[in-house]
């Protein structure tokens, strides 16, 4: 079984989901996950997670990630991007550059942000999306986003070509709609492209032909960010011969149970290794009690 994340340029047209049933026939093997969807129009960087890697998926979800978007002024639809039913629509022609820069940057920050319903957010049980399609339109609570920085690459009205950093659970749709209405004149998503999540960026993703082609080479490796290394900020520790079991078994470790590279802080994770250098656990040691305390453990195979 092939363990670790890979960094996939997901294409136009293929969901979340497909990207993983793709690399399931490519690789032969099932246990494969995503770490967040990607609109089906979208497209850029989707870390996916294989193997022992899958124990990543929650943590990588939670990373900042930055987009390339392109926000189409005057045009409001039910979905928020280009590809939905226009609802309204509105000239342009007397809006001022000024005036688009100040409403773009007045979203710089936190902000209180009202998820689409086009999304794959559940309200009681429900997909948004299901209830959107038949017809029904539900209250949703709005989410603290943080929009950590906006660059306008390209103003030329009514388009406006912008790069967003910005939060997990953060709808750059909704972003380009809330522009819009705060102008009032409406506005949509009409291109985005997703250029970094965490670590991973769009110049060292792969679309799923060359992941194809590679994996056939068998040069499987170079696909691959091993488990381990997606902690590499955090020290390594090796545990003792006679705490190695209790250390497979996520027991909590007493401070001579393991040997680590530098002295710690309260609450400082380590990678902890077993004397074959194999990776076991994150763990994380505790100033007050003396002892590292699991977090999230990869029992390699034996």
């Amino acid at each position: 079984m092939i363990h670790g994340v890979m960094n996939v340029c997901k294409e136009k047209g293929y969901t979340s989901h497909d990207v993983v049933a793709v690399l399931r026939r490519i690789t032969g093997q099932k246990k494969i996950g995503h770490t967040g969807t990607l609109d089906p129009d979208a497209r850029g960087v989707l870390p996916v997670c294989l193997g022992k890697g899958t124990k990543l998926c929650e943590l990588l979800t939670g990373e900042d990630k930055t987009y390339e978007t392109v926000l189409l002024l005057g045009k409001v639809t039910d979905t928020q991007d280009i590809s939905g039913k226009v609802l309204a629509e509105q000239c342009v022609d007397s809006l001022k550059v000024e005036e688009v820069e100040a409403a773009v940057f007045s979203f710089l920050g936190e902000y209180e942000q009202t998820p689409p319903m086009y999304s794959a957010l559940k309200v009681n049980g429900k997909k948004l999306y299901e209830l959107a399609r038949s017809g029904q339109l539900v209250e949703r609570k709005t989410r603290r986003v943080y929009i950590t920085d906006i660059k306008l690459l390209e103003i030329n009205l009514p388009r406006v070509r912008m790069k967003v950093t910005c939060s997990k659970g953060t709808y750059i749709r909704t972003l380009c709609h809330d522009i819009g209405e705060k102008l009032g004149l409406g506005g949509c998503m009409e291109e985005l492209i997703r250029t970094r999540v965490g670590r991973f960026t769009m110049e060292n993703s792969r679309t799923l032909e060359e992941i194809a082609h590679i994996f056939s080479d068998g040069e499987v490796s170079e696909l691959l960010v091993p488990v381990d290394e997606m902690f590499d900020s955090a020290p390594r520790a090796c545990v003792t011969d006679a705490w190695e079991k209790a250390a497979r078994n996520g027991s909590s470790l007493p401070e001579d149970a393991a040997v680590c590279e530098k002295t710690l802080i309260d609450n400082e994770r380590v990678r902890l290794y077993d004397r074959e250098e194999r990776f076991i656990a994150l763990y994380r040691w505790r100033e007050k009690t003396g002892e590292y305390r699991l977090e999230k453990m990869f029992f390699p195979e034996i």
